[in-house]
């Protein structure tokens, strides 16, 4: 599940470091092919909305097999396209698909029993996170070898292959919803007035991605300058650091599942915070870049792994409802985040960078600090009944 939740999502960040061997190949302008990862992520994003909340009505194995099977129909539909309008509602459709991802995540919390359901959702996080990293590198290296379409008949061969081997593992799990798809859709939205903890988890999720993407939308154009000078392919390395971070996903999972995951939150912004001090402090050094990194992404992906087993704990019944408010909210603010590491790169470069990243890290340090005292009151009341 961990590996097709990579080869998955990777499909959405592809296009986002080849847009100019596109441009040249179907004789287009950057203005044409600068459009893509915008269609690509609106399309994930109308279908978090419209189609995860399905995982509850229909049948999770089902479902996850159909969005698999289209997506590589719009895969390879992308290895043959040879217009503009058709490469963006092929796009578009690249990225609509792609929410089986958060079907097979919350698949995974009900798989997993009540104690080691961190541990199993950290799992399936840390194939997601590592398909997000390594989309760009995989992409740039493959189209430097043969052209950006094979990019894109790689993948539809790694999705139909990952979507075999589900076709024999996966059981197939009882649905919850027996209403229209308006009842459904209605059902996710009570969702945020049914449990103040979504609301606060979301909003935590929200301010570390934001920070996250903050981060890495900035950081290349820092170290594109001097004294660095770096190429895309060296930028792309630091890939392959945070790939390594995110392997500690499932350990802090699993400490999650030992303790109340509010608690463990402490710990883990305060590496999102440490980071953002070493390249605030050090902001030429390449070791400091190096460290920040690992720092950055470790604390990040042990934070949703502890948003995940709380968020999951909510109702077993309603992950599917659950989880598209908290991932719609997650890709919210990490729009916002990398909006924000702009602004405040052309507004003041890279310190005014570093200030921002403290706001989010601080802003949710300040929310974990909130739903701990949530958390703990609420099971002092259940304790004293």
């Amino acid at each position: 599940m961990a590996i097709t939740a990579g080869v998955t999502v990777a499909n959405v960040y592809y296009n986002q470091s080849i847009l100019a061997q596109i441009a040249e190949d179907m004789h287009l302008t950057l203005a044409d092919v600068g459009n893509l990862p915008v269609l690509t992520q609106a399309g994930y994003g109308v279908g978090l909305f419209f189609l995860t909340p399905l995982g509850d009505m229909i049948d999770r194995k089902k479902l996850i097999l159909m969005l698999q099977g289209t997506l590589s129909l719009a895969l390879i539909g992308m290895t043959m396209v040879n217009g503009l309008a058709v490469l963006y509602v092929t796009s578009f459709l690249v990225g609509f698909l792609n929410v089986s991802v958060q079907i097979i995540m919350p698949m995974a919390a009900v798989l997993a029993t009540r104690e080691t359901k961190g541990k199993m959702v950290g799992i399936v996080f840390t194939g997601a996170l590592s398909g997000i990293l390594g989309a760009r590198v995989l992409s740039g290296l493959i189209t430097a070898w043969l052209g950006w379409r094979w990019v894109y008949g790689f993948s539809a061969c790694l999705v139909i292959g990952s979507t075999a081997v589900l076709v024999l593992i996966l059981p197939k799990l009882p649905t919850h919803h027996a209403g229209s798809y308006g009842s459904l859709l209605r059902s996710t939205l009570y969702q945020v007035v049914r449990f103040g903890a979504l609301r606060r988890v979301a909003l935590l999720g929200a301010l570390i991605f934001g920070a996250f993407c903050s981060f890495w939308t900035t950081m290349s154009l820092h170290l594109s300058l001097p004294p660095f000078r770096f190429g895309s392919d060296t930028i792309g390395l630091f890939g392959l650091l945070a790939i390594a971070g995110t392997l500690t996903a499932p350990v802090f999972g699993y400490l999650a599942d030992r303790s109340h995951p509010a608690r463990m939150q402490f710990l883990t912004i305060g590496l999102v915070v440490a980071s953002v001090f070493c390249i605030q402090w050090w902001p030429l050094s390449v070791t400091a870049f190096v460290i920040a990194t690992v720092l950055l992404d470790v604390g990040v992906q042990a934070t949703q792994s502890g948003n995940f087993a709380q968020i999951y704990a909510l109702d077993d019944t309603a992950h599917s409802r659950v989880n598209t408010i908290y991932m719609t909210t997650l890709f919210i603010g990490g729009a916002i985040g990398t909006y924000a590491g702009v602004l405040a790169w052309s507004l003041g470069g890279w310190a005014f960078v570093c200030w921002q990243l403290l706001l989010w890290s601080f802003l949710a340090m300040a929310v974990a600090l909130w739903n701990y005292r949530a958390v703990s009151a609420a099971a002092w009341r259940a304790s004293s009944r």
